[in-house]
């Protein structure tokens, strides 16, 4: 089973899905960071970030896992990496190239696979693309100053405004959002919960009881 929860930043969906993964004793995957280290490879080898052939270029032969909560890359967790100012200024146009997307989805469907089939995967297009079939799909949203005081905690965001985070939010939500492959929306049959005032127990414990009238 494929507990699909999809949704901008700033909402809650890695916390809500590491602990619905936890509940339900699934591995978690974060399929964001897949394009966050496509992003990396991509910076390390040279390449351009908007040129989508350079992209996959540095994918190639390229092993990535994801454990823990932590992405390897070639057996070397370079989490912390994913989050740098340079890779999150580039990661919208490294996932907007579509054959990017294409290589990518089939990494992670891959390492769903590898895990039997059963996960919680948290992204932006988990209901609509990489497993539109999954039997419970959420999309998480909030209110935009939530969402920019949220992301203020993180370590990314340092020495940056409440005002300047919120600029940010929107610049990459009108990208995901139209961008022409795999926009960022909510799955037709997806289960739509605003997090804005809600605490991270009650948002898992409505996710729970989607998965528990399966």
């Amino acid at each position: 089973m494929v507990v699909a929860i999809d949704g901008p930043s700033g909402v809650g969906k890695s916390t809500v899905s590491r602990a619905v993964a936890a509940a339900l004793g699934l591995p978690y995957l974060d399929t964001g960071a897949y394009y966050r280290m496509a992003t990396l490879v991509t910076l390390r080898a040279g390449g351009d970030p908007a040129d989508p052939e350079a992209v996959l270029t540095a994918l190639k032969n390229v092993e990535v896992d994801f454990v823990g909560g932590r992405l390897l890359l070639d057996g070397v967790d370079v989490s912390a990496d994913l989050r740098s100012p340079e890779v999150t200024a580039s990661v919208s146009a490294v996932a907007a190239h579509q054959k990017v997307r294409v290589a990518v989805v089939e990494l992670q469907r891959a390492w769903v696979e590898r895990h039997g089939g059963d996960a919680v995967v948290e992204g932006r297009d988990i209901g609509t693309v990489v497993f539109p079939h999954a039997p419970v799909k959420v999309f998480l949203v909030a209110d935009p100053e939530v969402r920019a005081r949220r992301r203020a905690g993180d370590p990314e965001a340092a020495g940056h405004t409440i005002d300047s985070i919120r600029e940010q939010i929107a610049r990459r939500d009108h990208l995901d959002s139209s961008r022409e492959t795999s926009p960022l929306r909510p799955a037709a049959d997806a289960v739509t919960i605003d997090t804005s005032q809600l605490s991270i127990a009650q948002v898992v414990a409505r996710v729970l009881d989607l998965v528990g009238t399966l």
